[in-house]
C-alpha cells in the first residue's frame, strides 16, 4: 500500500496499526530498489571492460554509466519516474566510482564520524551526537566490496588471515575496519571525518572551544619552541588541536610527522610526512612509530610532530625533545592532563626499559613544558578544558600547575553544558622564555576575573 492510498483508506485501523503498515512499505520499498540497483549493478559488471573504466576520465565513465543505467531500464521494460531514474544513476556511478552508499554521507560537511555495524545499520555523528542513517548495503559482500576498495588503495588488504585494518581516505579520513570472524554480526567499519579546511583559531573562538586568551598563548608556547602535549579521550579533538597549534610553525622550519595513520594536515611548505607499515601475512616488514622515530632525527629535523603516542616510542620521542628538536608535539590518549603524565611513565615501562621512577620523570619534566586538555563534553561540544604547566620536581613527583580551566557550572534544559573558561590567577614559570624569546605574554592573560 502507498503512503497516498494509506491516507484515502476508510479508517478501518487504529493509528498505531496504520503506521506499522507505512514503516512495512517503506522497507519494502528501500528493499525492492536495493536488489534493483544490485541486478543492475551485476549486468554492468558482465558487460563492461573494467580495464577500459580505469583509462577513461571521470565525467565520460560517469556519462557511459548513465546511458548504461537508460538502456537497462528500456531493456529490462522497468517502470520508474524521473527522481527514480535519475537516484538509480546516481547510485550505480557511487558504486563503480566512489564507496557507494556512503557517498551521500562523505558529500555531507555536517558529518564527522559514519560508523557502519553491518550492512544494514549505519550511524553517523553530527555536532556531537549520533543519529541512525536509512544507508543500507545490500549483504555482507557488499559491504566487503567498499572496505576492499578503501583500503586497496593505500596498498593494504583485508580478509580472514587480516581481519583488522586501519586506512585513510582520499581526502584524508581515517578508516578503520573488522570483518569476520572477528567481526560476529557482519564488517564492521568506522571512518573520522576531517574537514576540507582545517578549523581556525577563530572558529573555534566562535564554537566555544576555547577563548581569545587561551589561543594567544598556546600560539606564542608554540612560536617560541615550547614541547606540548594534546591529551584527550577518544574524538575528544586532539588531532583538530594539534592541527590548529602547527599553524603557528614559522614556514621556513623543517616538519617531520609520524602516524599510524596519516591524519595531520599541515598547512607550512617543508613539511616530511612518515607513516608507519604493519606487518605482511607472513608477519614481517612490519615498520612502526619508533622505528620512524629514530629515522626522523636523521631527517634534520626543526620539530617533530607525532600524531599519537601509544608505546614504546614514547621514551624515543622524550629524548628528541630533550636533544636539540624543540618545538615537538604530540597527542596521548588521557582523561586528565595529571592522568597523561602517568600514561607517559607506564609506556616508558612498555618499552622494556626498566627505568628509576626518579630519573624517569626527571627526563619528562625536561622534556615537556605543558599539556593542553581537550574534552567533548557530554552535550557534544568539544572544548579545551585545561592548560597544566609542569614545573619540576618536588621530590619523587612531578609538580604542576593549572594556568587555564573550563568550570562547568550546569547543565541546561535542552542538555547543553553551561560554564565558563577563567585563568587560575597563575603565572606560568614559561613566560619568561617566551619573553626572552620576543614574545611576551600580556599581563591581563591570567587574571582570573577577565571574561576573554
Amino acid at each position: 500500500m502507498s503512503l497516498r492510498e494509506l491516507l484515502n483508506t476508510p479508517n478501518t485501523q487504529s493509528v498505531a496499526e496504520q503506521g506499522e503498515a507505512l514503516v512495512a512499505d517503506t522497507h519494502r520499498i528501500d528493499a525492492d530498489a536495493i536488489r534493483l540497483k544490485s541486478e543492475i549493478h551485476l549486468e554492468l559488471l558482465k558487460k563492461f571492460d573494467l580495464s577500459v573504466m580505469e583509462k577513461i576520465s571521470e565525467e565520460e565513465l560517469r556519462q557511459r554509466l548513465a546511458v548504461f543505467v537508460d538502456e537497462t531500464i528500456t531493456e529490462k521494460k522497468l517502470l520508474l519516474n524521473e527522481q527514480q531514474r535519475k537516484s538509480l544513476i546516481t547510485s550505480i556511478q557511487n558504486e563503480v566510482m566512489g564507496l557507494g552508499p556512503l557517498e551521500p554521507l562523505l558529500a555531507d560537511n555536517t558529518v564527522s564520524d559514519i560508523l557502519v555495524n553491518g550492512p544494514h545499520v549505519v550511524y553517523v555523528e553530527r555536532r556531537g551526537k549520533l543519529e541512525l542513517t536509512n544507508v543500507r548495503f545490500t549483504d555482507d559482500e557488499h559491504l566487503l566490496r567498499i572496505i576492499e576498495k578503501i583500503v586497496s588503495r593505500i596498498g593494504r588488504r583485508v580478509d580472514e588471515s587480516s581481519p583488522m585494518v586501519d586506512a585513510r581516505l582520499p581526502d584524508g579520513s581515517r578508516v578503520n575496519a573488522i570483518i569476520p570472524p572477528l567481526a560476529l554480526d557482519g564488517p564492521s567499519m568506522s571512518i573520522r571525518r576531517f574537514s576540507a579546511t582545517p578549523l581556525g583559531v577563530e572558529q573555534l573562538v566562535e564554537y566555544g572551544s576555547m577563548t581569545r586568551d587561551m589561543a594567544m598563548m598556546i600560539a606564542a608556547m608554540v612560536k617560541t619552541k615550547t614541547n606540548l602535549i594534546v591529551s584527550g579521550g577518544t574524538g575528544s579533538g586532539k588531532t583538530t588541536m594539534l592541527n590548529l597549534m602547527s599553524g603557528f610553525i614559522p614556514d621556513d622550519e623543517r616538519i617531520v610527522t609520524i602516524e599510524d595513520a596519516a591524519e595531520l594536515r599541515l598547512q607550512q611548505p617543508h613539511v616530511v610526512r612518515l607513516e608507519t607499515r604493519p606487518p605482511n601475512i607472513e608477519g614481517e616488514g612490519e615498520i612502526n612509530q619508533r622505528a620512524l622515530i629514530k629515522n626522523s632525527l636523521r631527517m634534520r629535523p626543526d620539530r617533530v610532530i607525532v600524531g599519537e603516542v601509544r608505546g614504546a616510542e614514547v621514551l624515543d620521542m622524550l629524548q628528541a625533545m630533550n636533544t636539540g628538536h624543540e618545538g615537538s608535539m604530540a597527542t596521548i590518549h588521557a582523561n586528565t592532563a595529571r592522568d597523561a603524565l602517568t600514561r607517559l611513565e607506564n609506556m616508558v615501562g612498555i618499552s622494556g626499559l626498566n627505568l628509576p621512577v626518579r630519573p624517569l620523570r626527571q627526563q619528562i619534566v625536561s622534556a615537556l613544558t605543558a599539556i593542553i586538555q581537550v574534552s567533548r563534553l557530554s552535550d557534544g561540544k568539544r572544548k579545551v578544558v585545561s592548560i597544566l604547566e609542569i614545573t619540576g620536581m618536588e621530590g619523587d613527583m612531578i609538580s604542576t600547575q593549572e594556568i587555564f580551566q573550563f568550570q562547568q557550572t550546569g547543565v541546561a534544559p535542552d542538555g547543553t553544558v553551561q560554564g565558563r573558561f577563567r585563568a587560575t590567577g597563575i603565572r606560568p614559570k614559561f613566560a619568561e622564555k617566551l619573553a626572552a624569546r620576543g614574545t611576551p605574554l600580556p599581563e591581563y592573560l591570567f587574571d582570573p576575573d577577565r571574561h576573554s
